[in-house]
């Protein structure tokens, strides 16, 4: 081993006292850097100002973001300026520019007079007016039974009461919807066209869901209820003219069948936003394909069921009154047969028998599916009605 001189001695202390040299000043640099980068505080505190990667990572968040605003922003008035422009082509396909479409006010506020018998109040201090006459409406819907037939309603609210005619009336005879008259027809056909339709359009939603059956196959249901539901009821009437003929069944079939595109539809949506917990928990019970049905999908959307079944309900009422247009009874008969004659009174009269009848089973509806909702407050029908203008009276004062 060779031995280090004096002179290679100096020469190694030397070398490692630049090299310390070197790293302190690197060290003093550094230091200058941090110190720089620091922003002080009122507290005699500093704060970096160097970001870090989390705040790299935030800015960036924001940046999209912001964005992602701006797209959806550009987006959503394209859709309007598309929504616009196409709104603008359909009133020029429906001839509302046209130079022959001439709305004349004049002509029409003269023949609503024809709809509204007038009478009017001398007695009022040298001052008249001038209002609707309700007794001539009143004295049509009574002689043409639109809400009440008196003679069957004589077998129900006579007394005593006669047990015998009774029972007959109700179990045999089956006329509890004829005591309403032409009402309880129009209502007739509704609820037994909603009935009538209910069970397919539980069957056809089912079968229509990719929870149960794969695609394609789920399709071939979609499809049908779609096309049962692309054709109004009233064409589908005019179809079951040629099977029953004319009258109040053939109306009460179409609306049946309606329902089930209808109805069917509603029902498809709420089992495809299922949620997946209940019925993954089965499928690990070992349990088949009809209990995973009945009681791990049916059994979550009970409730929303039974209202859109009340819904649907309300929409048949309106329909039986369309289709009894084209002389398939009830209401919608009365109408079409008033305007042929040039009644327009009259028609008004049955018109003003269809928005009371259709307010009323809204109403009915509305309360039902009220009391399914569990956070909905109870009303009793008599505090409903009653209790009405205290509770107009606490909104406006809110």
């Amino acid at each position: 081993m060779q031995k280090r001189g004096p002179a290679d001695q100096a020469d190694g202390d030397s070398r490692d006292s630049k090299r310390a040299v070197r790293t302190e000043g690197a060290r003093d640099e550094q230091e200058r850097v941090d110190t720089d980068s620091l922003e002080p505080m009122p507290d005699g505190g500093v704060v970096d100002q160097q970001p870090s990667d989390g705040d790299d990572e935030i800015n960036r968040q924001f940046e999209s973001i912001k964005e992602t605003r701006k797209q959806r922003a550009i987006g959503w008035a394209a859709l309007a300026g598309l929504l616009g422009f196409l709104t603008y082509q359909g009133f020029a396909a429906t001839e509302f520019f046209d130079d022959d479409t001439d709305f004349t006010w004049g002509h029409f506020s003269s023949r609503m007079t024809e709809y509204f018998p007038m009478a009017e109040i001398t007695d009022l201090g040298g001052f008249s007016v001038r209002i609707i006459d309700v007794r001539v409406y009143w004295e049509f819907i009574r002689d043409m039974n639109l809400i009440y037939d008196p003679e069957v309603g004589s077998l129900i609210f006579q007394f005593p009461v006669n047990l015998t005619d009774l029972y007959t009336f109700v179990f045999v005879e089956l006329g509890i919807f004829s005591i309403f008259g032409e009402a309880g027809t129009t209502l007739a056909m509704g609820l037994v066209g909603t009935v009538l339709g209910f069970p397919l359009a539980l069957l056809f939603s089912i079968l229509a869901t990719e929870r149960v059956l794969p695609f394609p196959f789920n399709f071939v249901f979609r499809a049908v209820m779609s096309f049962i539901r692309a054709i109004p009821a009233i064409i589908w009437a005019l179809i079951f003219v040629a099977l029953v003929g004319l009258g109040a069944t053939a109306a009460t079939l179409a609306i049946g069948f309606n329902t089930i595109g209808n109805l069917g539809r509603l029902f498809v949506e709420d089992l495809e936003e299922l949620e997946d917990g209940p019925i993954e928990a089965m499928q690990t019970t070992g349990a088949n394909k009809s209990e995973i049905v009945f009681f791990g999908m049916l059994s979550q959307v009970r409730t929303s069921f039974i209202a859109w079944t009340l819904y649907i309900f309300e929409i048949n009422v309106r329909a039986a009154v369309t289709v009894g247009v084209i002389g398939a009874g009830g209401l919608g008969a009365i109408v079409a047969a008033q305007q042929n004659q040039l009644n327009y009174q009259e028609m008004m009269a049955t018109l003003f028998v269809i928005f009371v009848l259709i307010l009323l089973v809204e109403l009915f509806s509305q309360r039902l599916r009220a009391r399914l909702r569990s956070d909905e407050e109870k009303r009793s029908w008599r505090e409903l009605i009653f209790g009405f203008p205290a509770r107009m009276a606490d909104s406006l004062r809110q």
